[in-house]
């Protein structure tokens, strides 16, 4: 079973706020893995878990051919809309819809912890990537390098039990750099470099940061469990640490990538 029928309700529930707010975050991140992998016209570019079309939008911008694969309608319906020529495609992380050796650089912005199983999604944007070519696996830095963790362990009480034995995924379950090594390994990927880039979580005032925390996945999972009214009200207090005297948020964040090799 994969993760796409989960995922897909769970993200595509704020689609709207979480596309003209939160996704921006993401930017620094985009910027840099583009760079590093030197993305440029021409270069066949495929987003595992695009989401809402940002990285897609920006790939385009630098001349790259794109693709994008996600499970939430809500998400590809506003990543179509940005750039009307990606092949932009509904399904499983685990199963991708594409031909082997299709991509020369294939990425995963905080999409891969979220798969039934990671080494098998990361398996398949290996199979995916043309020998010689770039897999990306972007996630949270270690809590202990992100103030922004704080918002996400605002949360942590309000989600539902996991089934015993089992350790649900999150944000941060590929931030360790062993275990995420180990995992490109286990995918017959090569390990070139790891980054931590500064991503700040900023907003003009506290009702667009509760409007964007609220869009998020994390937050959605905790909503169905909690209900709406205690999530707005964590998320509320946890925003409340980081305001500024002119109203304004800005919490400090970091995201870290591994770039790799296919071969």
């Amino acid at each position: 079973m994969g993760s796409a029928t989960v995922n897909g309700s769970l993200w595509g529930s704020g689609a709207k706020d979480w596309s003209e707010i939160q996704e921006r975050v993401h930017r620094p991140l985009y910027e840099h893995v583009f760079s590093s992998a030197m993305v440029k016209h021409g270069t066949a570019y495929f987003d595992v878990g695009c989401g809402s079309g940002m990285a897609i939008q920006m790939a385009a911008a630098l001349g790259a051919q794109v693709s994008g694969l996600d499970a939430s309608d809500e998400l590809l319906a506003i990543a179509r809309a940005r750039t009307p020529g990606a092949d932009l495609r509904s399904g499983e992380m685990e199963a991708l819809p594409f031909a082997d050796r299709s991509f020369d650089l294939t990425t995963g912005f905080n999409s891969f912890q979220y798969a039934a199983s990671p080494v098998q999604a990361l398996r398949e944007a290996a199979r995916v990537t043309k020998k010689g070519g770039h897999v990306v696996i972007a996630t949270w830095s270690p809590p202990a390098l992100t103030e922004a963790a704080a918002l996400l362990a605002a949360l942590k009480p309000l989600m539902p039990p996991p089934p015993p034995g089992v350790t649900p995924p999150g944000p941060f379950a590929l931030s360790d750099e062993a275990a995420l090594k180990a995992l490109a390994a286990e995918a017959s990927l090569e390990p070139i470099g790891m980054h931590d880039v500064d991503a700040p979580f900023s907003y003009p005032d506290l009702a667009t940061g509760i409007r964007a925390l609220n869009s998020s996945g994390v937050s959605a999972r905790a909503i169905k469990h909690s209900g709406a009214e205690a999530v707005t009200a964590a998320n509320t207090q946890a925003l409340k640490a980081f305001l500024k005297a002119d109203g304004s948020i800005y919490t400090p964040n970091r995201f870290r990538y591994l770039l790799t090799r296919v071969v």
